[in-house]
Parts: C-alpha cells; structure tokens; sequence
C-alpha cells in the first residue's frame, strides 16, 4: 500500500482528466511524461515535457516545450476501435508505482462476445535520462484481426504553442525518427523510436501532418497474448553542439538491443540506490506513509541528476503551468531535501544559479539597480519571464497588472540561503570559488542599491516590496523580507570573512574583479541599522508590513463571501482580500519557521495564532510553514492536518487550478519539499549534527529518515521511547 497509487474509473471532465496526467506522471529530471493513456492525444493533455527548453510563440507566453510523444498506441479488433476515447471500458485500472517510477495501466472492453483487454506498463528511465520504454499486451478473448498503431505522434498538449516546427520524419534501418525546430530559436529537438516484437505480423509505415507511426496487422488465436515493446530516446540542440539526430539514432539502437527487460532493471537500480538514503518510514500511519513516500517521489524524478545547468520548475515536469520556470520554491522549499539526502543533486541546484548570474545582472541593471536580481520565473539564462501583466480579470478578460516580477525581491535570499546552508552542511567550500561567492555578493550588491535610508529614523529600510504573502503588494518594510536582506548581507560578510581566511589570494582576485571596495565598507554599518520590524510589546505578533493592522480585519469566511466568481484573483488593486488583512500564504509565519531561535515561544505561539485564521492558504507552499511552527510550539496534534495538506495535494487534486482565467494546476514541488521537511524537522525533531527534539503525531509509532552528516548517511530512528542512530 505504501507505493502505489491506484484508480479504476476512466474519467471524462476536463479538470479530472488535467489532474491524473499530474498525478499518475513518470519523469527523470530530464523531461517528465504525463500520467495520460496511450491512445490520448492533444485533446486529453498528453505532454512531455522537456526541462531546460523553452519556447516563444508570437506574443504568447514564453513556456517549456513539449516534445512528440513517441508512446502512442491504439489497438482495433476486426476493424472495431478498442480505446477509452470511443468506447466505455468494462474494466479499468490505472496505477502508478512510485518505488520505481513505473506506470501501469489494464484496461478491458467487452463488445458482443469479444473481450479485448491491453495490460501496458512504461518508465521514463533513471539510468539514461533520454529514453523513454514501454511494454504494450493486447489479448483477445474469441481471437480476430488486430491492427495496433504505434508511433510519435506530434498531437501533443501546449498552454501557448504550438511549440515546434515538424521538418523531417522517417525510418533509418529499425527507427523511425521526427526531427523538429523550436519557432522562436530553431532548437533541434529529435525523437527516435524502436518497436520490438514476440510475434508475426505485417508492419507498414504511415506518415500523416502529425507525425508518423507503425501499422501492425496480424491474427490473434483466443487468449493468447501479443506483446510489442518500445525504445524512444529524445535528444534536443540546448543540452549539446553534437548532432542530435546522430546520438538519438544511436542511442535508441543501443536501448533496443539491451532490450526492455535489461533496461528495467538499470532504471530500477537506480531507483534503489536514491530510495536507501531518501526514504522516510512512518509507522501507525499508512495514509501518511503513503502521501510522504509520494511527495518524496515527485522531487527525486523531476531533480537534474546529470547536469548543473538545470534546476527543478516550480510544477515539476508534470506541465507548461508558470511556463516551466523555476522560482523561489526550489532553493526555499525542496533544497533543504536533497541537501539533506541527495547532496549531488544539491549542488547540481546551485550550479543552475551560478549559471544563470548574468540573467539576474541583467534583471538588476533593467530596474536601475546593481548587482543580481534574480528572475522570479527563472527559464534558461535566467532572464525573467514573468509577465507584468500575470493574471487575467474573469469579469472582462483584460489583463491585471501584477507586480511579482518587480517587487518580490526575496527570491535573491533564498538562494543566498541555499549556498551558505550547503557550504555550511557539507563543508565543500569549492562551491563557493566556482561561482557561489559571485552570487552572494551579487545578490547582497543588489539589496545595497535597494534600501532607502531614513535620516529621521536613523535606519535603513526596504520599501516598495512584495513579500510572499502576495495578496498585498508594493508594502513596506515587510518582516519577512527585511529579516532575508539582513541575512543575505550578514551572509556577505561570512564569505568575505570565510575566503579571506581560507583562500585569501581567491578573494583577493575576487575583490579586484568585483570592485567591492565600496560595499564591503557600507555591509556592516547597513546590517547593524537594517530596520527588521519587532513583536509587539504587548501582544508578541509582528505586523507584516507597515500599515497591515490599519487593513480592515473580517474573517475569512466573510472574504471569502465576497466573491463574485470562485476564478477571481484575491489580490491585485481590486481583489477581496487586498484591503483586509487576510492574506495568501505565511509570511511572518515562514520567518518564525527559518529563524525560530531568534524568538520566544511565546511570541511565537502569538504570532502562529493571529495569522493561521487570517491566512486563506493560497498557495500550496504555505501548509509546511504553519505546520513547522506548530511543532516548535510542541503542538504536533495541530501540526498534522498541515502535513497532510501539504504531501497530499497531488493526490487529492485538492489544489487550485486557476488564477483568474490562467490555468495554475501541476505538480506542487514545493509542497513537496515542506512536506518532507515537516517530517522530518517537525515531527522528527532534527536540527542537526545528531540533535533531535522530536514531536511525533500520536498516532506514529515511530519514524525513521536518513540524513548526511560529514559526508556520512546516518539513519535515525524515533519513538515515542527514544531515538536511536546508525551509520
């Protein structure tokens, strides 16, 4: 039970059908497929999905691209279709096996006294991120003529496409191919596919606009079963300068002749080794044994394991939703995971930072500043592809100006925060001579040219923000960001302190190329006199900006009555919850989660509870928060209906799918990420180098998780008796 997701209803609306191919998708960290069935096409949202490429079609949202599906198949019996979009099955089960990324798929009809059922199983391999395999059976119960065709089928699902130009397709030796060009920057992206056989038939080839196939034509005896495999391999032109269409020939030759069998196991090899220091083990709780392992799933198969020049989208793999960009979330949200378990992939994380630097210089200069400002919907080179205009009015379907692009400045200490957290936790300094130092000293160079200074105040302030609350907008003097911008600028000082002493002749390199006279003589003086806003004296909460207890402050529940349309957009200048004080997602919250030693529980108990009845939960990042909180505060009873939001949400669908009139739903990653953070920092207690205060649920018996410590895997096991570790 603890590994498998499973349904047996083939759904017919819309929004069911988005959900499962989120729910039910394999993916590899190089492109993710989505959880569809084999004879879907563009009109039931079959995509895959492609991390790293992007695409711009005419004045349409820049977003990820989809490759061709190289797994479609559609069976018919005696000229009869035998497939869920024309004909309503008498038995269906579809399951996903989240041990080793494996979908799995039976479905039944009965026609007369013909039974036709296909059992087909596929992966999107571990072993080698560009293949993609599949077993395919079809049985007939009375025997008849089947024709399967199976092929790569160019009608694939975009949000803003279509995305490629289809300019060449064929057969070399046993492959078919479909080469393509991307509209906007003619990025080759190559599909090659194989099919294998154990049976006779006639194969011809058929090429159509969409893409091109195989016909297999052949008669089947009574209850016995025919089983074809497939071997695709995807190659695209921003990964290398090499011929693509060369390496996907061979490649998918390769992957045919090791066959389905040998290829299973390299991936479930793989698989093995993640799970040894990822899994987390729940006992009493099978609903949330199952729910964690899931969310623990969705962040090991969308990671980049082979390249540090590609970071995880904020929906995953799973779709083109936020145009495939990568936030705030990844460094916030599901860093603290791999660092913890997959330290690799950790540092694969940081490099796609290092990497997209000169995007966040360029952001920076754009809006007058200096120094790197981070792109709040990061694509490749880390040029911003937020839109100013991101949410769309359900009343007259114009454009709502939105100010996440501008103003969310906080993206650059998350990432400040990842860099010293991993340097700190894994003690691999080269990090920081690779390009880590560059990007804290940037980002910190930035906020310098932000602050304003108030001489009557004496203080240095942060005005004109949006914090991760983002139902209000354009505040000042938000606590959360401002106690970030400290951090980032004390986190300059700890490089310029921990190079000069390790490595002074780096630093000093470093230094002269930078030109950093000048902020390295303002950084401690703005640190000390950086205005972070104090609990009350009186009632221990923080305000979350200046100005927020002045908002009118009504329930939820009355905010919530105000609506007009359930797709309305509750911020924005004339959203229900702008002028309230209800907000979307934690914020003072989320800064008594990272600092938590800074206050006292009973500011923090003051503060947990005035903002949770205030806090619509907007957004699937904020349950983790509220939930970690609720720990430290020894309330893990309360705790618990957070984490079970959180690790759930992909699985319930319970999520919202609009913004406005923009479709929002995928994957939630960053739930993802909190959820195992909750798990293991919350219930289990963990701070760190062997120190555990642990909370656990009532109903757990006990919990055990896996965690690197000087370089070292060690498993510790909690209960409500003790804890215990090994090496």
């Amino acid at each position: 039970m603890g590994w498998y997701l499973e349904h047996n209803e083939v759904p017919s609306d819309r929004e069911r059908i988005l959900q499962l191919g989120v729910t039910y998708a394999v993916a590899n960290g190089y492109m993710g497929y989505r959880g569809t069935l084999e004879e879907y096409t563009a009109d039931q949202f079959v995509a895959c999905n492609l991390n790293g490429v992007y695409d711009r079609v005419g004045e349409k949202w820049r977003e990820s691209v989809n490759a061709p599906n190289p797994l479609y198949a559609a069976v018919s019996v005696d000229d009869e279709s035998y497939s869920v979009v024309d004909r309503a099955p008498a038995f269906h089960c579809q399951k996903l096996d989240f041990r080793y990324g494996l979908h799995r798929r039976k479905t039944s009809w009965k026609a007369g006294g013909q039974a036709v059922t296909v059992h087909v199983e596929r992966f999107a391999s571990m072993d080698d991120v560009h293949l993609l395999a599949m077993s395919y059976t079809v049985k007939v119960s009375t025997g008849g003529r089947i024709v399967v065709r199976t092929g790569i089928d160019g009608r694939v699902w975009d949000l803003n496409g279509p995305h490629l130009h289809i300019y060449d397709r064929g057969v070399k030796g046993d492959a078919i191919y479909l080469a393509s060009l991307t509209q906007e920057l003619h990025i080759p992206v190559v599909v090659a596919e194989i099919c294998r056989r154990d049976f006779p038939a006639e194969e011809r080839i058929v090429t159509t606009g969409e893409g091109i196939y195989r016909d297999f034509t052949f008669d089947a005896d009574p209850q016995s079963e025919y089983t074809f495999w497939k071997f695709a391999v995807i190659y695209h032109g921003m990964e290398t300068e090499e011929d693509v269409f060369r390496l996907a020939l061979d490649a998918v030759g390769k992957a045919a002749q090791t066959g389905y069998d040998g290829l299973l196991k390299a991936h479930k090899r793989v698989w093995d080794r993640m799970w040894k220091t990822s899994d987390v083990k729940i006992e009493g709780d099978p609903e949330a044994q199952k729910a964690l392992r899931y969310s623990i799933y969705q962040l090991l198969s969308c990671a980049p394991r082979h390249t540090d020049r590609l970071s995880i989208p904020a929906r995953g793999l799973s779709s083109q939703t936020y145009k495939g960009a990568v936030f705030w979330d990844t460094e916030m949200f599901m860093f603290p995971f791999f660092l913890a378990t997959q330290p690799g992939i950790a540092r694969n994380l940081l490099g796609y930072r290092i990497h997209t630097l000169e995007g966040a210089r360029r952001k920076a200069r754009e809006y007058g500043y200096v120094g790197a400002f981070y792109a709040w919907e990061s694509q490749e080179t880390g040029d911003d592809a937020c839109s100013h205009f991101n949410v769309v009015d359900v009343f007259t379907g114009r454009p709502l100006r939105t100010y996440f692009r501008d103003k969310q400045i906080h993206v650059n200490a998350a990432i400040v925060k990842a860099f010293r957290d991993y340097v700190e936790r894994t003690g691999d300094e080269r990090v920081l001579l690779e390009g880590g130092a560059e990007v804290i000293l940037e980002c910190a160079r930035f906020y310098l040219s932000y602050l304003y200074y108030s001489p009557y105040w004496e203080r240095y302030e942060v005005l004109d923000v949006t914090g991760p609350d983002e139902y209000h907008e354009r505040v000042h003097n938000n606590a959360y960001t401002n106690r970030m911008v400290k951090y980032t600028l004390e986190t300059a000082r700890w490089v310029e302190d921990r190079l000069g002493e390790a490595y002074p002749d780096a630093w000093v390199e470093l230094k002269e190329r930078l030109g950093w006279e000048r902020e390295a003589m303002l950084m401690e003086d703005v640190a000390a006199r950086l205005y972070v806003p104090d609990p009350d004296p009186e009632t221990g909460v923080m305000e979350q900006f200046s100005g927020y207890f002045k908002l009118e402050d009504c329930p939820l529940k009355e905010v919530r009555s105000r609506l007009l349309d359930p797709r309305e957009y509750w911020g924005g200048d004339l959203g229900v919850a702008t002028h309230t004080q209800i907000i979307k997602q934690a914020d003072v919250v989320l800064l008594l989660a990272l600092f938590p030693h800074e206050y006292s529980r009973e500011v923090m108990r003051a503060n947990w509870e005035y903002y949770e009845p205030r806090t619509e939960h907007g957004s699937s990042l904020s349950h983790y928060a509220y939930g970690l909180v609720a720990c430290h505060l020894d309330m893990p009873e309360r705790a618990y209906p957070f984490f079970m939001k959180s690790a759930t949400i992909d699985i319930t669908g319970s999520s919202k799918q609009f913004a406005g009139l923009i479709y929002i739903g995928g994957a939630h990653l960053g739930a993802c990420g909190g959820s195992w953070i909750l798990a293991v920092r919350g219930f289990g207690g963990y701070q760190g180098d062997g120190i555990l205060t642990p909370r656990l649920p009532s109903t757990w018996k006990a919990l055990e998780f896996t965690v690197y410590e000087g370089g070292t895997p060690r498993t510790y096991r909690v209960t409500p008796e003790g804890t215990t570790c090994r090496a």
